[in-house]
């Protein structure tokens, strides 16, 4: 079973319950998930209960189910294939479409139709039943609603030659996104900390760089139409969410974002306007450092238009 290990912060001023703690963590869990699937807790290495006190320093292990379904199903979905060999398989993940199987989502998901895509091959990759590859060739990830290119592997080795190119950083990860609002300076760079929001579990905020998750943002404004910049924005480190609060600490939230924006007067049913665009990867028995592309969605195309339209007196261009 998963062991999971919480160091209580030393900020942490006082004494907080074990189980409030645990929730508020960046890698922690849900009070309903722990005492679902907590099979043992302990506190500094000895057992200790939910309502339990912790304090500044203190070590949290959680020993708890990983809950699967029992057969995980291949399903006939269409997919948009941009590049495939015998060894990986790169697709533009449509917007709406969850990764990975989780709670609440067993069905539908990008594996559910890579699973039928492959067939029999895929079942390799998860031999061990401990294993986290539930998501059987899963590199990397995109939130559901950001649309764009991701690359899965088809072999356990292939898999291990992908992700160790992702943990070194050797990974080129480009994005396009439409904001709400016009960034002080047309380019840049943000270096955080992204931690979990101690109030929402569901969102991720800033905090200086050296607490939390480092986080680092490359962006460029491409061009502005009034209130509106469409921007192209580079990972240097993958932390969940972090394009999305960093443009909300830059000022300029994604258009469409629930979480870290507002809804827009102008755009009031856009989705949510990030796509992953560019990926660069060296692949698994090759030497040379390939480059794919996901084309512009029609999404960003809709709306775009309507800005040329709507602001054209008031846009211009930095390329």
């Amino acid at each position: 079973m998963p062991v999971l290990s919480i160091k209580v912060d030393e900020s942490l001023s006082g004494s907080m319950r074990l189980d409030a703690y645990i929730s508020q963590a960046e890698n922690g869990m849900s009070r309903s998930r722990l005492k679902t699937t907590a099979t043992s807790i302990l506190l500094n290495g000895s057992a200790a209960k939910l309502s339990k006190n912790v304090r500044a320093g203190d070590i949290i292990e959680i020993t708890w189910e990983n809950p699967k379904p029992e057969n995980l199903e291949p399903e006939d979905i269409p997919l948009d294939i941009i590049f495939e060999n015998d060894r990986v398989t790169v697709v533009n993940k449509k917007q709406g479409m969850v990764v990975h199987p989780a709670a609440g989502n067993w069905n539908g998901t990008l594996v559910n139709a890579l699973l039928f895509h492959w067939g029999k091959a895929a079942q390799s990759l998860d031999k061990n039943e401990n294993s986290p590859l539930l998501r059987p060739g899963i590199v990397h990830r995109l939130d559901k609603d950001t649309s764009g290119i991701l690359i899965t592997a088809k072999d356990a080795d292939a898999l291990s030659w992908l992700q160790n190119q992702f943990q070194s950083r050797r990974v080129k990860k480009e994005y396009i996104a439409i904001v709400c609002g016009r960034p002080k300076e047309p380019h840049g760079s943000i270096k955080t900390g992204i931690t979990r929001d101690s109030r929402n579990r569901k969102k991720f905020t800033t905090t200086d760089p050296d607490k939390g998750k480092f986080a680092h943002t490359l962006y460029k404004c491409i061009a502005c139409y009034g209130p509106y910049s469409l921007m192209r924005v580079k990972l240097k480190t993958g932390r969940t969410h972090q394009i999305r609060v960093h443009m909300k600490y830059l000022g300029c939230p994604v258009m469409g974002d629930p979480i870290y924006g507002k809804k827009d007067a102008v755009f009031d049913s856009a989705t949510l306007m990030l796509h992953s665009y560019r990926l660069g990867i060296r692949l698994p028995d090759s030497n040379e450092f390939s480059v794919f592309k996901a084309p512009v969605p029609r999404r960003f195309k809709k709306v775009l238009k309507t800005l040329h339209e709507k602001y054209e007196k008031q846009a211009w261009s930095y390329e």
